[in-house]
């Protein structure tokens, strides 16, 4: 798979809009054949929706702003990760994967639709301990703020128990490269996860309010200060794993296997 990648420094406007290739992961079914097969196909149908993006954090402006200090549940500080499946103990010695996405990375759909129901369900039966890292960084790049209102509509869903519904509604029905999404779109995805009713009022007044968004952007400084230049980045046992190397749902359950102590 082909990340949507971070490079910094002062670039002009036109190589902020530059796009340029990486290798990636993908995969598929039992047999070396099939693995190379999917892989080769996962790699050509990333490559055709996106080369990757180049961004100057120097010259970042986020759009909005808004929530203070504002923590999601289970997060115990600006620029800390959110802890997924909050009611899940994991088992002892399962090793912690941090997930690095952004909500309009077309590379971050590919990884989602390839490997996600594996990460989640690993997690869900305690065999990794899950956190994502919501990044914004191509709201700069697309010049749009949908990143932003994205992750703080998720991490709404989030006050309702219902973040990783959310997540996985916008990553099914993420628009096109550079369409971003719409206000009536991302309430929709909080219908679609079960919010309902005075649940769904509260939901609309954080998204209204931004009450995340400060934490939103936090992340992203402190994940670009620890290197991640790309999305998605996934690291295992705080090791950066080869996209290519745990592309299909044997090849990611093997390596969480391998670092489990």
């Amino acid at each position: 798979m082909a990340k949507n990648t971070t490079t910094r420094g002062k670039a002009p406007a036109s190589a902020r809009q530059a796009k340029i290739q990486a290798a990636q992961r993908s995969g598929g079914g039992g047999g070396a054949n099939k693995i190379v097969v999917a892989t080769v196909v996962l790699v050509v149908a990333i490559i055709a929706v996106v080369a990757g993006v180049v961004w100057a954090q120097a010259n970042q402006k986020n759009a909005i702003t808004g929530g203070g200090n504002a923590l999601p549940p289970g997060v115990t500080a600006l620029g800390a990760g959110y802890p997924a499946f909050p009611d899940v103990t994991p088992a002892a010695g399962a090793p912690t994967l941090d997930l690095y996405e952004d909500f309009q990375c077309p590379a971050c759909k590919a990884f989602e639709d390839q490997l996600g129901s594996t990460v989640e369900s690993l997690a869900e039966a305690g065999k990794l301990k899950l956190v994502y890292h919501v990044k914004n960084f191509l709201d700069d790049n697309l010049r749009n703020d949908w990143s932003t209102k994205a992750a703080n509509a998720a991490f709404c869903a989030a006050d309702a128990g219902k973040f990783q519904a959310f997540h996985d509604q916008a990553y099914a029905h993420q628009p096109s490269e550079g369409d971003g999404f719409t206000d009536a779109q991302l309430k929709g995805f909080a219908q679609a996860s079960g919010i309902s009713g005075a649940a769904l009022t509260t939901w609309q007044q954080c998204y209204d309010a931004g009450k995340y968004v400060d934490y939103v952007n936090s992340v992203e400084t402190k994940s670009f200060a620890d290197g991640v230049r790309g999305t998605p980045t996934l690291k295992l046992a705080g090791k950066e794993l080869d996209l290519q190397q745990v592309g299909t749902p044997e090849l990611f359950t093997q390596a969480v296997q391998n670092a489990t102590k």
